[in-house]
């Protein structure tokens, strides 16, 4: 069962958002070869507000995601795609159906 998670919220710049939706439609496939990652979900919550909301069995799950290749590419895309630096949250999950 999963027991931890990461809730990533990403804020697109201007003009940004088709490039965003995007990469995160491209970073599927990528987070479908992690083992450890147990869900993935990419996420639009408004115009220009977008997340990724994943989830672990183990902590070092959630770690080996947090220096796998969607990590990477997020980071060296955040100054050109984002108009805030990404914030990623741990989440614990307390039930799941």
């Amino acid at each position: 069962m999963e027991k931890f998670a990461l809730l990533a919220r990403l804020e697109a710049k201007p003009g940004k958002e088709t490039e965003v939706l995007n990469f995160l439609k491209n970073a599927l496939p990528i987070a479908a070869a992690e083992p450890d990652t147990d869900r993935w979900y990419a996420l639009q919550l408004g115009p220009s507000a977008f997340g990724i909301f994943d989830t672990f069995e183990t902590e070092e799950g959630r770690n080996a995601h947090l220096t796998g290749e969607i990590a990477k590419a997020l980071m060296a895309k955040a100054s050109e795609l984002f108009s805030t630096a990404p914030v990623i949250e741990h989440v614990e999950l307390i039930a799941v159906k």
